[in-house]
């Protein structure tokens, strides 16, 4: 079981100090790396199922805080939990993300990307609410034909992104194209998972029995595109106050990575909440261990 955390900018705020500090705390203590959350966009009366979002909240641009955080560490991998796909533009979002890797020497590996919920957001970015699945689907497609094209160029013909012979460098550090999971509750992010991703990463609300079926339903989908299941990382998220029985319920369900962090009130508290988590399951790194050296 592989363990990350998560800093929510929209419950602890942009000061980079906070962020910094949380963020190397936990490459400290052994967390394998750090997810950070998307909205481009906010507006008054915006809910998400029964709960309304503060049009205030200050959502920090994810790919720009992984970058900051990415100077300030040495092995933490970067995540999104999630990035909201069909609002980027996928052959700039190439080219961001690419930059990112080479910069981090390979840390942009825990991309999780998703639909989003907010009709509005959609509208403000120029995007049809409705189409938004059949757009990511072709944006995870242009992603990897642009990273792993060559110097003759790649071409792409879709419903929604056109280009003739096009290249795009850098190319991800020692790789033809970075891991993009998906996140979602849904059958189709689930079916999603199986045809186009590298993991699954589903939301919170969902009863037991809703995640073991999707799970099996990507796994399925997996099969039947001819792509091997076991490949598939499985990410759930997590408190800090679990227990090495809940941890083992979560492995004998298939899950590979749990997400946990602190919504304490300062950065000392979720310090101890890290350090507590990290000595209860062994994660800090030992003298000689390789997570201790720079990548």
């Amino acid at each position: 079981m592989r363990f990350a955390v998560s800093y929510s900018t929209p419950l602890h705020g942009t000061d980079p100090d906070r962020l910094i500090g949380y963020a190397q705390h936990a490459e400290a203590c052994g967390f394998e790396g750090l997810y950070v959350p998307e909205h481009v966009v906010l507006y008054p009366g915006a809910t998400v199922g029964a709960v309304e979002m503060p049009p205030s909240l200050p959502y920090a641009d994810p790919l720009d805080l992984l970058a900051f955080v990415a100077a300030a560490t040495d092995r933490l991998l970067l995540g999104t939990g999630v990035l909201l796909l069909p609002y980027h533009h996928p052959v700039v979002l190439a080219k961001r993300l690419a930059t990112i890797d080479v910069l981090s020497k390979g840390r942009m590996r825990l991309l999780t990307v998703g639909l989003g919920g907010l009709p509005g957001e959609a509208t403000a970015v120029g995007v049809d609410f409705r189409s938004r699945g059949r757009r990511a689907d072709e944006a995870i497609d242009v992603l990897r034909l642009l990273w792993g094209g060559d110097a003759d160029g790649v071409s792409f013909h879709g419903e929604f992104f056109d280009f003739e012979r096009v290249c795009s460098f850098p190319k991800p550090h020692g790789a033809t194209a970075l891991p993009i999971h998906v996140g979602g509750s849904s059958r189709a992010a689930a079916r999603r998972v199986g045809l186009r991703g590298d993991g699954y990463f589903p939301g919170g609300l969902l009863t037991p029995d809703e995640r073991a079926a999707q799970w099996k339903l990507a796994r399925s989908v997996a099969t039947e595109a001819g792509r091997d299941p076991d490949a598939l990382e499985y990410t759930r998220w997590g408190s800090t106050e679990l227990s090495a029985q809940r941890v083992e319920a979560y492995a004998a369900q298939g899950v590979t990575r749990i997400v946990v962090g602190s919504g304490a009130d300062t950065l000392a508290e979720q310090r101890d909440d890290l350090s507590g988590f990290a000595d209860r399951f062994g994660l800090r790194p030992t003298k000689g261990d390789q997570r201790l050296s720079r990548q």
